[in-house]
This record gives C-alpha cells, sequence and structure tokens, in this order.
C-alpha cells in the first residue's frame, strides 16, 4: 500500500511514504532480531506504559501514563492505553493467557511517533504508533483490531515464531488478523454474521475509497483508490502471489488465510472466540512451526479441531470446509 503511495501520491505524499518504508524496514528488521526479552511483572498483573516520542523517532519517548492513572487530554494516549488493556484482558479472560509472553509482560506503548508516520508496528518489545499524514490516514491508535494486531505479533514470536516471508509470514501476518479481529468482536459482543471482519475500519481519512486495509470476509476488496491502489488480497490459494514483494508476499497472501478463519467461524456459529479463536489460538501456542507453510497450518488446525471438540465434530468439518473453499486442502 505505502509502496503504491510512494509512487502514486503527490511530492508530500511520496516523501511521507519513503519515510515510513525506512523506518519500519528497519523495525522489521529489529522485530526479527529480538529474542525473548522479558520485562515482567507479577503474575496476571496488567501494567501498561504509555509514552509520547513528541514526533521524534527515539524510543520509548517522555512517560505520559502509567497504569492507573487517570485518562490524559491526548486520545492518542488514551487509545493505546484502552485498547492495549483490552488486548491483555482478552488473552487473559478468553484464552487463559498472562500477556503476551504468558509471562506478564508489561505492555509498553509510544504514541506521536514520527512526523507523519503512517504505520503501527510491534518491534519486539514495545509498542509503537505513527499520528498518519492526515490526507490518507488517520492515528494509527484509533482502531483496535490494529492495536490488537501487532501486539499478536508479539504472542506469535514467543510461541510459532512463525518465519516473516513467503507462507510462513502470510501464516504469521494471518495470526494478528485473526486475533485483532476477535479483540474487537469481543470488546463489541459481536457474532460473526455481525461482524464487518475488516481491519483498519476508520483509519483511513474521507479522501480514500475504501473501507480498511484488509477484508477478512472477502480478500481483495478493501480498497480501490487511485493513490492506495487496488487491494492486492487474493481469497483462494490459486491465486497467490508468488513475487518477492511485501517478504515474498506477507501482508497480500494473508487474505486466503484469514478468509478461512472467517469460514470456519461462520459455519461452527456463536461467537467466534470461543470455539474458533481457541483452534486457532492452540495450534499457534502448541503447534505451528517457524516455517509452516498454509497446508502444513491448515492440517494442523483440523487436527487440533479434532482434540477439542471430537474427530468427525462440526467444529473439526468446518475446519475442513473452510480450507477446501479457499483450495489449501482438497476433499
Amino acid at each position: 500500500m505505502l509502496e503504491k503511495v510512494a509512487t502514486n501520491g503527490n511530492e508530500q505524499q511520496r516523501d511521507w511514504a519513503f519515510q515510513t518504508l525506512t523506518l519500519s524496514s528497519e523495525f522489521r528488521g529489529r522485530r526479527k532480531a529480538v529474542g525473548n526479552i522479558n520485562f515482567a511483572v507479577s503474575p496476571g498483573e496488567k501494567r501498561r506504559t504509555i509514552y509520547d516520542a513528541t514526533t521524534m523517532e527515539k524510543l520509548p519517548g517522555k512517560l505520559v501514563r502509567a497504569e492507573g492513572d487517570p485518562a490524559s487530554s491526548d486520545e492518542a494516549v488514551n487509545e493505546a492505553y484502552d485498547y492495549a488493556g483490552a488486548t491483555f484482558d482478552f488473552f487473559n479472560e478468553v484464552l487463559e493467557r498472562d500477556s503476551i509472553d504468558n509471562k506478564g509482560l508489561r505492555l509498553d506503548s509510544t504514541v506521536h511517533y514520527g512526523v507523519k508516520y503512517d504505520n503501527a508496528f510491534w518491534n519486539g518489545d514495545q509498542m509503537v504508533y505513527g499520528d498518519g499524514d492526515g490526507e490518507l490516514f488517520q492515528r494509527f491508535t484509533k482502531c483496535i483490531d490494529i492495536i490488537a494486531h501487532e501486539l499478536t505479533h508479539g504472542v506469535t514470536q514467543y510461541e510459532a515464531s512463525l518465519n516473516y516471508s513467503g507462507e510462513s509470514g502470510a501464516l504469521n501476518e494471518s495470526m494478528s488478523d485473526v486475533f485483532g479481529v476477535l479483540v474487537k468482536q469481543w470488546v463489541k459482543k459481536q457474532t460473526p454474521d455481525q461482524a464487518d471482519w475488516i481491519i483498519g475500519e476508520g483509519l483511513f481519512t474521507e479522501k480514500v475509497k475504501g473501507v480498511g486495509i484488509r477484508s477478512m470476509k472477502e480478500p481483495g476488496t478493501a480498497y480501490d483508490d487511485p493513490i492506495l491502489g487496488k487491494d492486492p488480497q487474493p481469497a483462494h490459494y490459486k491465486d497467490i502471489y508468488v513475487g518477492m514483494k511485501d517478504n515474498g508476499g506477507v501482508h497480500i497472501n494473508s487474505g486466503i488465510a484469514n478468509r478461512a478463519f472467517y469460514l470456519a467461524s461462520m459455519e461452527i456459529g456463536g461467537y467466534a472466540w470461543e470455539k474458533a479463536g481457541k483452534i486457532w489460538y492452540v495450534a499457534l501456542r502448541d503447534r505451528l512451526r517457524s516455517s509452516s507453510n498454509f497446508k502444513s497450518a491448515a492440517e494442523i488446525l483440523v487436527q487440533v479441531a479434532g482434540e477439542l471438540y471430537g474427530d468427525g465434530s462440526n467444529e473439526q468439518k468446518a475446519v475442513q470446509n473452510a480450507w477446501e473453499q479457499v483450495g489449501v486442502l482438497t476433499k
């Protein structure tokens, strides 16, 4: 998306896009290199710490809100605090996980990073949020699913540690979308048929022709804009991207796995976090490996569904059907 802005945008938009791409590349490298650093607090204790980079590029920045402090006059500070808290509560209450590392990792976040920075990311030990450029993107703390998405990269780091390239990288991105959207649905108490399944709904300004950055329900339909380009995500394995861009299509091809989760959730019914989410979480926590591809992940998810709910159960059939519909498994 940012590559399209760097090509199609005006001079100022191109500059913003190049700056964001450069900084994001640096931090992706850091995310790969950082090991399991542990800034733990007491088990089960939620501890959020919010810093302000004041448009600088130095982390973590100035402390502006700590756990238990009253709300700030700064919307970005409150959003980072509240949505990190919701993500912690989801993993703790729904999946019995104690923070990102399952050992009480404190949740540090920095807002107002860089000048008109069009991104949010987990850098290996904390969250970082840009304010957006104001023309195409609004502030990145605005969307709870984006915050939960990025924090889930931390969960993946401590569990399956899926390699960030090719199909394993697309699974990495999909896992973040899965739990990002589940946190949003959990907070809103939505069933699969009530949810929009859009990642980043509300992130674009009114100038952009799009509803969000990805659609898990209908990959490839989230946006179609003169500057951002058209959503490139395939919804079926036969259309998988096989080039070198985007680390071998980690954000592009995640649409295939995303749609599989959507389809499984719809067929299983109930709240998506209750069964479908549990199947995906157990697979991420216990079974997936760093080099897992779509086929091996699909087979593992079908197996986990059988172990949790019984061989031949409706839940297992739903997971099998979902991966068949996106072309990864065959009947």
